[in-house]
């Protein structure tokens, strides 16, 4: 169990030291991995930014993702959707709002840095399902990084088995068997705000590169 999501951060950039000065560019999926994020593009000297992508709740239990979408509007849909009774219908109208919710925070947002040729290292605090994680490393990967990393502090196995597929590398710190939620890892867990985000971006874009 992590203490909170700070030494979560501090163990993870540990595990990512051969990428320090190599202008590494962090991306974290808001809205708690953010502060993650900015631990670790500082121990790695690099930069920070957010991948913008949105998980499609399940119509019966809203914190159980039955696939996410991106900016672009690409979708995964993961395949026990329909069991879940999240049919084609029900899918584009959750598409249409949770994309919604991403133009919002991409308005409130620093404009993103482009990945291009960089190595672009994606975090988030902990996977369930997995659904957003594979959102970002697609959105990514079709803007050409040199190296794509998935870089999280825990996951059940087959989840990370099913994002790896889509990362040129993986760094897992636990890998539990026994998964019902991210937050069951962590002592401390509060919920990170749209205003702490903003800040943090804020900070990071108005600071020189070394």
């Amino acid at each position: 169990m992590f203490a909170d999501r700070d030494e979560a951060a501090r163990l993870l950039a540990k595990k990512l030291e051969h990428y320090r000065g190599k202008s590494p560019l962090i991306f974290a999926i808001p809205r708690g991995a953010v502060p993650m994020a900015k631990i670790i593009a500082d121990a790695l000297q690099g930069e920070i930014d957010v991948v913008l992508v949105r998980k499609l709740r399940s119509p019966y239990s809203p914190e159980f993702a039955v696939g996410s979408v991106d900016e672009s509007g690409w979708c995964y849909v993961a395949d026990y959707a329909d069991r879940e009774g999240a049919g084609p219908e029900y899918i584009e109208r959750e598409k249409s709002a949770q994309m919604a919710i991403l133009a919002q925070r991409r308005a409130k947002y620093t404009p993103p840095l482009n990945p291009g040729g960089r190595i672009a290292i994606v975090i988030d605090d902990g996977l369930a399902t997995g659904s957003t994680m594979i959102s970002a490393l697609h959105a990514l990967r079709s803007k050409n990084p040199s190296r794509l990393i998935c870089a999280v502090p825990v996951a059940p196995p087959e989840t990370l088995a099913r994002v790896s597929e889509l990362a040129d590398e993986t760094v897992c710190l636990e890998a539990p068997e026994f998964f019902q939620a991210v937050g069951q890892f962590y002592r401390h867990f509060p919920q990170v705000e749209d205003d702490e985000v903003v800040s943090i971006l804020k900070a990071a874009h108005e600071k020189p590169l070394r």
